[in-house]
Parts: C-alpha cells; structure tokens; sequence
C-alpha cells in the first residue's frame, strides 16, 4: 500500500516520489508522481505535482541524491496534478531553470476555462453537476497552485532538435549535455512531453500511458498510441530499461515494460472494436446510452486507466466517438451523434 510522498529509490541518484489517486468526494487531489535525479551537478525534477506535503517530499528526495549546484525543473504537461509546486525552483537556492510546454500556458494560467471547456462535452453525458460547478469544485481542490516561478521559459523557446535513441527519432529538446532528453509526444494532452534520462536509463512517460484512450478535450488518440509503440521499441532495443509513469505508482522494468504498453495498445483497438460494434448499425447514438455500454465493455476488459470515474469514463466515451468519426448534431445536452456522410458540411457548434 501506498501513501502521498513514498519514495521509491531506482539508483543512488534517482528517485520516483509517488503521488495519489483522485477523490472528488473526499476533497482529495491527485498528485501525479515526480521523478528526482542528479546527473553530474545538476539536479533534475520532472514534474512536481501537488500540495505541501508532496512538496515536503521532493525536497527530501532532492537531499537523498545531492550534491547538486544547479537545478533543472521540467513539466511534462499543464494539468493541475503536476505543476502546483513548480515555484520549487526558485526555493532551491541554486541557478535553476524551469521549462513548460507553450501549448499549455493557456490551462496554466486559467485552468477552470479548460476544465469547464472538458466537462461541456460531457453535460447530460454522465450524472455530473453542471460544467462550470464541476469546474470550479475541481480546481478548488489543487491548492497551493504555483506554477510558474522566476525562471520558468517555454521549451519552445529553445531550438527544437532531433534526437536519435537507437533507430528511434523524436523531435525535443536535450539538456545536461544529452543526459536528459524531452520528447515531444503530444497525445494526453496538446503540449505533452516525456522524458527520458539517458545514464538510469528511465523512461517517464507521465500520462501518456494513463489508458488507452485519452480523456481530455485536448488528447490525439494517435498520437497516444504512437507514442506507446515507440516506447516499446526503445525497451525492446535497449536504449531504455525502466518505466515510469505519471499516476500508477511503480517502477516497471525490461520486458514487464513491453508488456505493459503492449498490454495498452490491444485494450486500445479493442474498445476500437467495440465502440464499432456499439455503433454499427447506423443512425443517431445517444452519448449517454452510448457511455453506459462503452463503460461496461471496459470492465468487461479489464480496463482501468488513471483516476476512473463516470467524469473520466464519460471524456473516455465521448473522445472514442469522435474518433469513429461520429459528430453531434447539436449542442444540446446528450444530443445524437451521427456520422456524417463524405461530402456534408460539418455543423456549426
């Protein structure tokens, strides 16, 4: 069992903090898991989630792997769940440095327009209170919230490079002399990176891998399972040899890694299948009643996925008939979806 601020020692210079699931009713946050590492002087901080007490924690893992004289502090992406503390930059009493992907300022700066904009797509879907109640209920709940320090830059503001592990090439940014690689992925969400840390041979991928199929209103589905394969690949050649991720609080290794993520690619085409199977037969579907069987066949399936509930479920439903091509024919709440034949003019909504 695991508890807010577990440390979880991969080597004597780097350390997974374990964070918590979400608990809307209990007026609990989540708290995405932060990685700790020192490469040379420098200490690395790959998200920083959430709360006091997670703060308290990446301070004591930041002691555990010292010395450092410089700091380097990364966010994989702006959900509140990993950039509450990101001010921890400037508090570490060295030069640091603090990058954010550009594509997400805008949720960082006003995240109860981006949740509200999330859970507008799911109004009359699930039985959830109205989007901009639910909103603010939400990010009432991620408290401190500072993400943004004196030195935070966007990753966008350096040159993009192209980075080779292997026979792999991603597009990203490289810092400490190549020890630390940011890879554009994009999937969870519209400015999403992972990181790989070259001499611990970690892989993160925050929360690319929180299910096979993104939630939010922002997710490519695609870019997701692209991401997940090229993961894979980097196991399988040896270029990466431990995985991390955002929100299931392990340390998967070697080939337990590739099973893992192949494990999410077949989920992934097998809710494919069965969202056709729940649409085959034409016409209009309901979200609602669509998201009631869609729901049923992830259990069925085993499927989980970071933080499930009917709010995430919902997204889920919703994100997998936009990706069969269905559209709704209104903006009413649970209005029908419907495929549109080649040739129609897409609505105006």
């Amino acid at each position: 069992m695991t508890a807010l601020g577990d440390l979880i020692g991969i080597d004597d210079r780097t350390v997974l903090v374990l964070g918590q699931g979400l608990d809307v009713e209990h007026e609990r946050p989540d708290v995405a898991n932060a990685l700790v590492h020192r490469t040379g002087e420098t200490l690395v901080l790959v998200d920083t989630g959430v709360t006091a007490a997670f703060r308290a924690a990446l301070r004591e893992a930041a002691d555990r792997v010292g010395p450092w004289s410089r700091a380097l502090v990364l966010t994989t992406h702006g959900h509140l769940d990993h950039v509450g503390n990101n001010d921890l930059a400037d508090e570490l009493g060295v030069p640091a440095e603090h990058y954010v992907p550009a594509r997400d300022l805008d949720q960082m700066r006003d995240p109860a327009s981006y949740w509200v904009h999330a859970f507008e797509r799911v109004d009359g879907v699930a039985p959830l209170p109205p989007p901009p109640v639910l909103a603010g209920t939400v990010v009432s709940l991620f408290r401190p919230m500072r993400p943004f320090g004196a030195t935070t830059r966007t990753y966008e503001e350096r040159p993009l490079e192209r980075i080779r592990i292997g026979s792999l090439r991603f597009t990203g940014w490289s810092f400490a002399d190549g020890a630390v690689r940011v890879l554009r992925s994009q999937g969870h969400c519209a400015g999403h990176v992972v990181v790989h840390l070259r001499d611990c041979g970690v892989l993160h991928l925050s929360d690319e891998g929180n299910g096979p199929c993104g939630a939010m209103a922002d997710a490519d589905q695609l870019k997701i399972q692209t991401v997940l394969g090229a993961a894979a690949r980097l196991f399988e050649e040896g270029e990466a040899a431990l995985l991390t991720d955002g929100h299931t609080f392990a340390v998967r290794r070697g080939a337990e890694a590739v099973a893992y993520l192949d494990g999410l690619l077949e989920q992934a085409t097998a809710l494919q299948e069965v969202a056709l199977g729940l649409t085959a037969r034409g016409g209009a579907v309901r979200p609602g009643a669509f998201t009631t069987r869609y729901t049923q066949a992830m259990a069925g399936l085993g499927v989980g996925g970071a933080n499930p509930s009917p709010m995430f479920l919902a997204m889920m439903a919703v994100n997998q008939l936009r990706e069969l091509g269905l559209r709704p024919e209104s903006g009413g709440a649970d209005a029908p979806w419907s495929r549109p034949a080649p040739g129609d003019a897409a609505p105006d909504i």
